[in-house]
């Protein structure tokens, strides 16, 4: 579905190249890094610290959406 809309798109606006490629390439590499850490660290340990991090980022942005808008 994301490529069809991206296909749809592409005529229409003026894409920033770097930007998306930025991006891709920062996301292929979470992608390697999340494999090699799943190799190193055991289930358990990986949902439990993603948890976390869920629950940290909803606070941040609660905080953030509430307190610290302008």
């Amino acid at each position: 579905n994301s490529l069809v809309g991206f296909a749809g798109d592409i005529g229409h606006f003026a894409m920033d190249w770097v930007l998306l490629l930025t991006v891709s390439g920062i996301a292929v590499g979470g992608i390697f890094a999340g494999i090699v850490i799943s190799h190193k660290v055991a289930g358990s340990k990986l949902k439990k610290g993603f948890g976390w991090f869920v629950l940290i980022m909803g606070i941040y942005i609660i905080i953030k959406e509430l307190f610290l808008s302008a």
